[in-house]
């Protein structure tokens, strides 16, 4: 199942094009993430590009704090797999040489980056290049007259980016994408639910500055799962206090589970209770790691109770149920044959690959 399939009903928006990647206008939504890697260190930097492509990102931002960082970017672009967004603070100058560099989208605030003729000069060189630009609001540094009129509410970063996105208006330029973002998981969601109702622009979701581990994953799933479950949102970013690659797995992680994005390998296991007479955890490591370069779409059950096993995981395309010594393997959750317990993981992975085998055998078909 996938977007096309799924029981959510995306916003419709603007389609945005990002080197090859389009973000809106029916498009899939799309998982970024942000290099931590100092931009500087070019080849530390694509380095860490490759292997979050790998990972499963979409698309990567990179700080750009100085000239050297921006004079990183050409060789950067050149060899990143991912299309590369420049994030542009205060100095319209290293906007210009970030566009220069060739990078596929800007993320910044027009109304942070100078005067007017600043604006429209990268403004205009955007345009040129086909190179879109992300606004950028965040709850922590919204503009003093905002606070000082509504204080830190969402209705405060509405107000902020519908500024941000007049002045590009303003300007006959509309590739616009934009996100509003909070630590605070109420007021991330009710900002970016307000914006969808007024605006036909993209929306880049976020947790801004969740923090570290579980209670940064749990902030981010909560907030950007309750949006695109509305049909909020055209591209994630799950911001962690950890390595980036993990950023990218938990952003696809809620894709999957909302059944927004095909996942290839999908187990689905009991969480086990007093009726358990076989070490599934055990078994569903065993299964994961032999089964994680599957190539086809293929739904796995582990079960711990011979009893509802087979039933309670009948939409599988396989799966086994064990105890007090054996197991039964099942196919849709009709049982096929009986197994040792000790052989239970490894007819699992036989009967996964032959789903496989027979459907790459239809593909070449």
């Amino acid at each position: 199942m996938d977007e096309k399939t799924s029981w959510i009903r995306r916003r419709p928006t603007r389609a945005v094009k990002v080197g090859p990647l389009q973000i809106g206008g029916g498009a899939p939504v799309s998982v970024q993430t942000m290099t931590k890697t100092d931009t500087r260190d070019i080849w530390a930097t694509v380095d860490e590009i490759r292997r979050l492509h790998i990972a499963g990102a979409d698309l990567v931002r990179l700080a750009v704090p100085d000239k050297e960082a921006a004079r990183a970017l050409k060789t950067i672009v050149k060899h990143s797999p991912l299309p590369v967004v420049a994030d542009i603070h205060f100095h319209h100058l290293l906007a210009l040489m970030a566009l220069e560099a060739g990078v596929h989208k800007l993320r910044l605030n027009p109304g942070n980056i100078g005067g007017e003729a600043k604006v429209r000069e990268v403004v205009r060189e955007a345009k040129a290049r086909g190179v879109p630009i992300r606004i950028g609001v965040n709850a922590g540094s919204l503009e003093k007259d905002l606070l000082e009129k509504v204080g830190r509410v969402p209705e405060a970063l509405v107000e902020s980016a519908r500024r941000h996105i007049q002045i590009l208006e303003d300007m006959d330029f509309f590739d616009i994408v934009v996100s509003l973002k909070a630590s605070d998981v109420p007021t991330m969601v009710r900002a970016y639910e307000l914006m969808a109702e007024v605006s036909p622009y993209p929306l880049h979701l976020g947790v801004t500055e969740a923090g570290p581990g579980l209670p940064g994953i749990v902030k981010s799933v909560a907030g950007i799962s309750h949006l695109l479950a509305q049909g909020i949102g055209d591209t994630i970013r799950v911001s962690l206090t950890e390595d980036a690659a993990r950023e990218v797995e938990v952003g696809l992680e809620i894709l999957y589970a909302l059944k927004l994005r095909t996942k290839r390998l999908e187990i689905v296991a009991c969480p086990t209770c007093g009726r358990v007479e076989i070490d599934l955890f055990k078994a569903v490591r065993e299964a994961e790691e032999k089964l994680q370069d599957v190539q086809v779409p293929v739904k796995v059950a582990i079960m711990g109770c011979v009893v509802n096993g087979p039933g309670e995981a009948q939409e599988a395309d396989v799966g086994v149920a064990g105890g007090n010594g054996y197991a039964v393997l099942f196919k849709k959750g009709r049982i096929v044959r009986r197994v040792r317990e000790d052989e239970m993981v490894d007819a699992l992975v036989e009967a996964v690959r032959e789903i496989e085998a027979e459907a790459k055998k239809e593909g070449a078909g």
